[in-house]
């Protein structure tokens, strides 16, 4: 069965981004650099929100006002799903909206073959597949910054989640890396 890994850069205070969606905090260095290709050899698929979607093209395409005939293009190793109950389309190769259960999709979608898989972004989506016990694995990149406010790491769900370290030292720019596999209750 496929692996589902959740988590990312987090403030000391457990936010995702500020409360205006602010990531100026992030400190972004070698260490992460390799840790992030390490990691994303093993990944042939991303599972993330629509917010997360939304703030992820914005920083990745360039504003178009004509679309030009696409050229026919490889499909990507990397699959991403996008899970939202109000966009009617997702663009890109590799690309492909869900907007059925999610809980359902990701539990079918791990009974699939392939590589590990990438839980990005906000809470909401990561809240609903924890509360099934469909996320393997929380990895945590906590940087020495308190924001007060902001979009949190987790939110509230049904049950208590019990955790197992596996890593935990210090990165570059004060920054400490916590890698736990979650005790699955079945």
């Amino acid at each position: 069965m496929r692996t589902i890994t959740y988590g990312g850069a987090v403030s000391l205070d457990g936010f995702l981004a500020g409360a205006d969606g602010a990531l100026d905090w992030l400190h972004f260095s070698k260490d992460v650099q390799l840790l992030m290709k390490e990691y994303f050899k093993d990944v042939d698929t991303i599972l993330m929100g629509r917010k997360t979607h939304e703030v992820s093209a914005a920083q990745t395409t360039p504003a178009r006002k004509k679309i030009s005939k696409p050229k026919q293009q490889k499909e990507p190793a990397m699959r991403t799903y996008v899970f939202s109950r109000t966009l009617t389309a997702v663009h890109g190769p590799g690309i492909e909206l869900v907007k059925g259960d999610a809980v359902e999709f990701v539990r079918d979608l791990k009974q699939r073959p392939g590589n590990s898989i990438c839980l990005m972004g906000g809470g909401e989506l990561a809240q609903s597949l924890i509360a099934a016990d469909l996320v393997d694995k929380i990895g945590l990149n906590i940087h020495p910054i308190l924001l007060g406010s902001g979009i949190p790491t987790f939110r509230a769900f049904n049950r208590r989640l019990r955790l197992t370290l596996k890593e935990c030292r210090p990165i570059e720019g004060g920054c400490i890396l916590a890698n736990y596999e979650v005790v699955h209750t079945n």
